[in-house]
């Protein structure tokens, strides 16, 4: 295995795209739509790359709206 094929002993600070919206669980398209609206942060650049920023991703996260349960059951509002 070549270097830049082993993991990371560390979490990786810049995701890419795909990775980005991994971490927050949508997928890629939904990703961007959340970009161009202003719930998720716009890439940096890095050469040629669009890399987002991990910890600036957890704050947008977290400033995303919570969904009420309905009725008495917590996870009513899940959709999986």
């Amino acid at each position: 295995m070549n270097a830049a094929a082993r993991p990371l002993p560390f979490a990786p600070r810049g995701l890419s795209r795909v990775e980005a919206s991994r971490y927050i669980g949508v997928g890629p398209t939904l990703f961007d739509e959340m970009v161009k609206d202003g719930r998720m942060p716009s890439a940096k650049k890095i050469n040629s790359r669009a890399v987002w920023d991990r910890e600036e991703l957890d704050v947008y996260f977290e400033a995303l709206p919570t969904v009420a349960p309905k009725g008495n059951d917590p996870f009513a509002f899940m959709d999986d």
